[in-house]
């Protein structure tokens, strides 16, 4: 569909608010908004160089050591974590070489949607006696707006290894991992359950 490079005109509703308000409005005289004051000497070249607090007559404060915020991801994190599985079937799980038992899809899904279905899934499973689920998260959309709050990439895909790792489900989750490629790579974990007791 072709669009057109002409600007829409507005209606007799919208002409007619427009009208409204600018009957309502008063023309701003920008000299008398600021007036800087003049009595003030002008600052020392040495007060310059000391910047705003000598110019103020108080003491500079001593400047904080910089700390950086470098907390890994929650995908980061889950790669990372310590291995609580046997080392041989986690090496498998890793390549891919293990096949899950069950899986969930909740790509497209909201939180308030996702959250439960997990839950279920996982108890359910558990109970069945499963070791082996995949949870599928997808990837993402890339929605940042570019707005001044920054949107997360994946909402699903940070989510889920935390509801996993919290109660009620941290105890019969005993590993979590990022699925390998042929089973949804950064798109699904591999959730590996407890035996039952």
């Amino acid at each position: 569909m072709k669009r057109s490079s002409r600007k829409p005109r507005l209606n007799d509703d919208d002409l007619e608010l427009w009208r409204r308000v600018t009957e309502r409005t008063e023309k701003l005289d920008l000299k008398s908004l600021f007036t800087p004051e003049i009595d003030a000497p002008p600052p020392s070249p040495a007060a310059l160089k000391r910047g705003r607090s000598a110019l103020l007559g108080k003491p500079m404060p001593k400047p904080r050591p910089r700390t950086y915020d470098l907390m890994p991801s929650l995908p980061d994190q889950v790669r990372s974590a310590p291995v609580q599985m046997d080392n041989k079937s986690f090496g498998k799980l890793k390549r891919g070489k293990l096949r899950p038992e069950g899986r969930i899809d909740l790509h497209g899904m909201t939180l308030d949607r996702a959250h439960p279905a997990l839950m279920h899934f996982i108890q359910t499973s558990h109970r069945n006696g499963k070791r082996l689920v995949l949870v599928i998260t997808g990837k993402g959309k890339q929605r940042d707006d570019g707005g001044p709050i920054p949107v997360r990439y994946g909402v699903l895909r940070h989510q889920v290894p935390q509801w996993l790792s919290s109660p009620p489900l941290s105890s019969v989750v005993l590993q979590v991992a990022q699925a390998h490629i042929s089973h949804g790579g950064s798109g699904a974990y591999y959730v590996y359950l407890r035996r039952q007791r």
